[in-house]
């Protein structure tokens, strides 16, 4: 593959950002060019739902320090939206209208929060959270409400009630699946979580639907399908996000069925010079054998970094195994690999009463995933366990040391 000398990367966050770093670490020195839509420099998202909602800290954790862009020679556009790619003349056109043509073109638009389809949806007072803005602007607005609904039970909704009660407000939650986080854990994991903001005080309104957020000008309440209304000074939408891909869809690159773009192992679209990364790629991971879609940090940044290198060397695979974890209260946890927590076997090491446990998720006898709930001593063997697949019984993850089986 030929030398580029134009690199364009559209989206400057966790991604783009780490794959810019990337290319220049494995000694790119063309041109290179960086388009991001917000106006703070690129940074990191998990604080956002934590440390800066909790009244913490004020600032993320920055991908690079103020000068990294400079001095590495990478050409940082802050409020500067890509808005059209031309992929035959190799140009994309930015929405102040400057073209900039490349060799190589990574895209990393990342995702964008969905909504709700209901009445007085877009009433003052209704939240989403997905940028450092938003995070400011949500914990202001949490620390002055008495009230606050949050509108979904996965991570974010679960992590910002957190957030929320522990800066005094009376928070219910509405989701309208029976239990939180109910699809990415299973039911005897996720009454773990529900038992947790139970015991800090957060009502829960599970299998209900909403009806209509209520208000004049500002909200007031949150009315249920079967009539209840929740009051209400703030509502936090969190219902998950969407991939950005309209701009990918327009330039006319393949679409995958789980709304993502389609790319290979290597992070590469059918088009010649086009990748993507981080939560638009519909990734064929060589692990799984089949395509995924991955919107977590550690996917960001592996995925940035993979991308990086393969824009200006021999495309390699992504390999890694998903990861993220969670704060809520005093509950820390980490989880590793991919489980189907419905068919899936769940084993339990250690005490669910006690939120001190490690849970693993084993398919034909092999461990798919392991999380770890404020057990912190074995990372590294969950990690070898998951990424190797190791074969097991049930028995032994319940006694046996952890570290041992790692080394199958």
């Amino acid at each position: 593959m030929a030398e580029p000398q134009r690199i364009v990367i559209v989206g400057a966050g966790l991604a783009g950002a780490t794959a810019a770093a990337a290319a220049r670490a494995e000694g790119y020195d063309g041109e290179l060019l960086l388009l991001g839509a917000e106006q703070h420099r690129p940074y990191e998202l998990p604080a956002l739902s934590k440390g800066i909602l909790l009244a913490e800290r004020d600032e993320p954790d920055w991908v690079h320090d103020e000068n990294f862009y400079v001095r590495n020679g990478i050409d940082l556009r802050r409020g500067v939206e890509a808005v059209r790619i031309e992929l035959g003349a190799r140009v994309v056109t930015d929405s102040h209208g400057g073209e900039h043509r490349f060799d190589r073109l990574l895209l990393a638009t990342g995702s964008r929060p969905r909504t709700v389809s209901v009445p007085g949806a877009d009433l003052d007072g209704v939240r989403t959270l997905r940028t450092l803005d938003d995070a400011l602007d949500l914990r202001a607005s949490i620390e002055a409400a008495r009230h606050v609904v949050i509108i979904g039970a996965g991570w974010i909704g679960c992590e910002a009630a957190a957030a929320a009660r522990s800066l005094g407000a009376e928070v219910a939650v509405v989701d309208v699946r029976p239990l939180p986080l109910l699809d990415a854990l299973g039911e005897e994991i996720a009454r773990v979580f529900h038992q947790l903001h139970v015991e800090h005080g957060v009502q829960w309104r599970l299998g209900s639907p909403i009806a209509a957020i209520t208000g004049e000008e500002s909200v007031t309440g949150v009315r249920l399908t079967d009539g209840t209304e929740l009051p209400a000074d703030l509502v936090l939408v969190a219902v998950g996000a969407a991939p950005r891909v309209e701009l990918a869809r327009a330039a006319g690159l393949e679409m995958a069925d789980d709304g993502g773009v389609t790319v290979d192992a290597g992070l590469r679209t059918a088009a010649p010079g086009v990748f993507a990364a981080g939560d638009i790629a519909s990734h064929f991971h060589p692990r799984y054998g089949r395509r995924i879609r991955i919107e977590h940090w550690a996917n960001a940044k592996g995925q940035g970094e993979q991308a990086g290198k393969n824009l200006v060397g021999e495309p390699q695979p992504y390999e890694a195994t998903p990861y993220f974890f969670t704060d809520q209260y005093d509950l820390g946890c980490e989880y590793r690999g991919l489980a189907d927590p419905h068919s899936d076997e769940l084993v339990v090491r250690g005490d669910l009463g006690a939120r001190d446990f490690t849970a693993f998720w084993l398919r034909n006898g092999r461990v798919e995933a392991a999380m770890n709930v404020n057990q912190w001593d074995d990372g590294d063997a969950l990690q070898a366990m998951v990424d190797k697949r190791v074969a097991v019984t049930a028995d032994e993850l319940r006694t046996a040391d952890l570290a041992e089986l790692a080394q199958r």
